[in-house]
């Protein structure tokens, strides 16, 4: 296995303003020197790093700066996370050229992963419709990162239309993109991580591990009360040999601090 950090705990994440009237460019992105947190997770003991498809577009016009400063780090550029709605037809078209720029930028820059998010929430509770859009959708976002020579893998997310296990069960009988567990949010959607890693195992190329406490809120790795251990030993178990990536996004501590720490857990877990 090799480790990873988000660059999303050095910031948090907001959407792009230009969004409001530009679904086409309403990208993701972190508040913050993205330059300055590639060095933070060199120093923390990470060899790579996943950014959000916002902070891959800061670089657009100069990617030289971004490559420069992956390389003075020693930092594989893991992945590029994006999302997308993907339940409305009328602007699916706009939200997969986002997903082809981000993959565009991400390949340039040696990336192996596209993470993609989203299945929007709507004002009824979701129905065989909205999950069969998503999937559809969730199938042409595969091919586009294929195209790039990148591995797409869906997250189930919070505030989305896929939280619980059912829902993940709904979305990923209909779609053949890849699955990235995000530890913490298979939790707080009232699903068992180490149990969901188990089962989907044979199509998880890529994982997001995080820590979650009695509060529902994110904190490093051994720091709350997510099986971490569980999850680390399905992985083991099954010969997993691809990045894990550690996220503590929202969590109010030193973001440097959690990153160490998650580190010196991951450590114990790995031996």
């Amino acid at each position: 296995m090799r480790l990873g950090h988000q660059a999303n705990s050095w910031g948090g994440v907001v959407g792009h303003p230009v969004g409001v009237t530009s679904i086409k460019d309403l990208f993701y992105l972190t508040p913050g020197d993205t330059l300055a947190t590639l060095r933070a997770v060199a120093a923390a003991g990470y060899a790579g790093v996943e950014v959000f498809d916002g902070n891959l577009a800061e670089f657009a016009d100069d990617p030289g700066r971004l490559r420069a400063a992956l390389d003075e780090s020693e930092l594989s550029l893991i992945g590029v996370y994006s999302g997308a709605n993907m339940v409305f037809r009328e602007i699916l078209r706009e939200e997969l050229w986002r997903v082809r720029r981000a993959c565009e930028w991400a390949s340039g820059l040696g990336a192996e992963h596209l993470v993609v998010g989203g299945g929007a929430q709507r004002v009824e509770p979701p129905g065989d419709e909205d999950y069969s859009r998503l999937a559809t959708a969730l199938d042409e976002v595969a091919s586009i990162a294929e195209g790039f020579g990148l591995t797409a893998s869906y997250h189930p997310h919070l505030s989305t239309i896929v939280e619980s296990p059912e829902q993940v069960e709904r979305v990923f009988s209909r779609t053949r993109i890849g699955f990235c567990p995000d530890t913490g949010h298979l939790q707080a959607g009232g699903g068992d991580p180490v149990e969901l890693v188990r089962t989907y195992r044979e199509r998880i190329p890529y994982v997001h591990i995080k820590d979650i406490d009695a509060a529902g809120g994110f904190v490093p790795l051994g720091e709350g009360v997510l099986d971490v251990a569980g999850v680390v030993d399905v992985l083991r178990e099954t010969n997993f040999d691809g990045w894990v990536t550690v996220e503590t996004d929202g969590w109010p501590g030193d973001p440097d601090e959690g990153a160490r720490a998650s580190m010196t857990r991951l450590r114990e877990l790995l031996g």
